[in-house]
């Protein structure tokens, strides 16, 4: 990035994907124009397009492979990144963050790398020594824990209190009433959710891998680009059947399980209402777009921290 005459910060957006960097800059309010974007991906490209009437450059140069460093914090390219960051003057701050963290019931945490060119810095430096999980409020010293402190039991239960439900990121405008049907034994031929309910021999061959939430849970599981095509490892699926009476329920069959739909999934990354996908690009596509995308809301979070005073 960087600042031009008109106080504009010009912004180039590398591996735009379908979008999510843009949409955290704007959510952040920051003063910024995206100058150019750049992704390899032609369906990612076509999905930029129809949001932002833009299409990105479709030549990328090499991408570091940091995606594991949540499990991995020491790894030789990470190490290597932020010594040459360091050695070209930046100060850097790291951090592990995931949705649950800014009370969105969506487990999935992830790596940042924050970096200012000196002299610039940062307004909390000793974030560095709190790379487990910072608190809600990243630049709130009264919220921030350690890594030693998220191994205690009360961090997580905490966070999970103040999340959302997940009802209130469902797609409430396509259900129906499934608790009524399944009381007929059947679901209602133009219900537009059936494409999403999960099939009765995955239940019976994958039920005991699954992870299952209901609409009053406040903690889904991340949804990986191989959603909707397996069931295990992928994502959790919705059980439509009211959580009340679930104690009632003595086979998963019962719990009318289906998938959540790209929509919802969006809505759960924190995408605007407005996000859209071209007609022409497939269920199992939209799936692998969102799995491979980030948190609009924990970015837009990072980006108000890192240009929260602009003259240190």
């Amino acid at each position: 990035m960087e600042k031009g005459e008109d106080k504009l910060w010009r912004v180039l957006e590398f591996y735009s994907g379908i979008g999510g960097m843009r949409y955290s800059l704007m959510k952040a309010g920051v003063n910024a124009e995206v100058v150019e974007a750049f992704d390899i991906n032609d369906t990612a490209n076509d999905v930029y397009e129809q949001n932002f009437g833009h299409r990105p450059h479709q030549k990328c140069g090499f991408y570091p492979p940091l995606a594991n460093l949540t499990r991995d914090k020491t790894s030789d390219t990470h190490e290597k990144m932020i010594s040459m960051l360091r050695e070209i003057s930046f100060n850097t701050q790291e951090f592990i963050l995931s949705p649950l963290q800014f009370g969105v019931p969506y487990s999935r945490p992830r790596y940042f790398c924050l970096a200012k060119r000196k002299p610039l810095s940062f307004c909390k430096a000793q974030v560095n020594s709190y790379l487990g999980a910072p608190g809600p409020v990243l630049w709130s010293d009264e919220n921030m824990v350690t890594s030693e402190g998220v191994e205690l039991n009360g961090y997580w239960d905490k966070l999970l209190e103040n999340c959302r439900p997940i009802e209130d990121f469902l797609d409430l405008k396509n259900c129906v009433s499934d608790a009524e049907e399944s009381k007929e034994g059947k679901r209602a031929f133009n219900n537009p959710l059936n494409q999403y309910y999960v099939p009765s021999a995955l239940i019976e061959r994958w039920g005991s891998a699954m992870d299952i939430v209901f609409p009053e849970s406040r903690r889904c599981c991340c949804f990986t680009k191989s959603y909707f095509r397996y069931v295990k490892g992928t994502g959790s699926l919705l059980a439509t059947v009211p959580g009340m009476v679930k104690d009632q329920i003595s086979s998963l069959q019962d719990l009318s399980l289906r998938y959540f739909t790209p929509r919802e999934v969006a809505n759960l990354h924190s995408f605007p209402e407005d996000f859209k996908f071209p007609p022409h690009v497939s269920l199992r596509q939209r799936y692998a777009l969102l799995g491979n995308s980030l948190s609009v809301g924990v970015v837009a979070q990072l980006l108000c921290y890192l240009f929260a005073d602009e003259t240190l």
